[in-house]
């Protein structure tokens, strides 16, 4: 069943996207808590008419997302987290997560608008989020999760002596 947005709903779309969901989310959920219509030709000429009329506010929207983008590619982002045996992480990472550690780096970006493919992170290793922040402008950003731990490196341990020579040592006492 197609739909239009009305306002941005997480992980299905922003405001004035058409977009296929189930006929019971859409009559069960959607419909009825005035977050979509549904996309008969005439509420898509409607759309297009509202697009048309929107044009110089939907240029500014499109020039806010891109220098977002352009500060998100500066950003190298690596995300520490506790990690147990075979790097699984004690928890997982989400797009809240990658949401606040973009804050911390200076780019504040909303968690609706980050989707992470598999909607979490269990393991350690370069990953990659969409970041779309408008209709027409996405990013692919990469970004690594590793340990909290430090590296530890064992020190070497001299190897005992051969148990050959301290036979030959017992060996000479009793003779003697």
């Amino acid at each position: 069943m197609d739909i239009i947005l009305k306002q941005d709903v997480e992980n299905l779309g922003l405001e004035f996207d058409i977009v296929s969901v189930k006929p019971g989310y859409a009559r069960n959920f959607l419909l009825p808590k005035g977050a979509a219509l549904l996309a008969t030709p005439k509420n898509k000429a409607t759309l297009a008419a509202t697009l048309e009329a929107r044009k110089e506010e939907e240029a500014k929207l499109i020039a806010e997302a891109q220098a977002k983008i352009e500060q998100l590619k500066k950003i190298s982002l690596t995300i520490e987290t506790k990690v147990g045996s075979g790097n699984k992480l004690f928890g997982s990472i989400n797009n809240a997560n990658l949401s606040e550690e973009l804050g911390k780096a200076g780019v504040a970006i909303d968690r609706k608008y980050i989707k992470i493919p598999g909607n979490t992170i269990k393991s350690t290793g370069k990953y990659s989020a969409l970041v779309r922040l408008h209709r027409e402008v996405e990013y692919s950003y990469e970004f690594d999760v590793i340990s909290d731990a430090p590296v530890v490196v064992a020190p070497k341990v001299e190897k005992p002596a051969p148990k050959a020579e301290v036979a030959e040592s017992t060996e000479e006492t009793t003779e003697a």
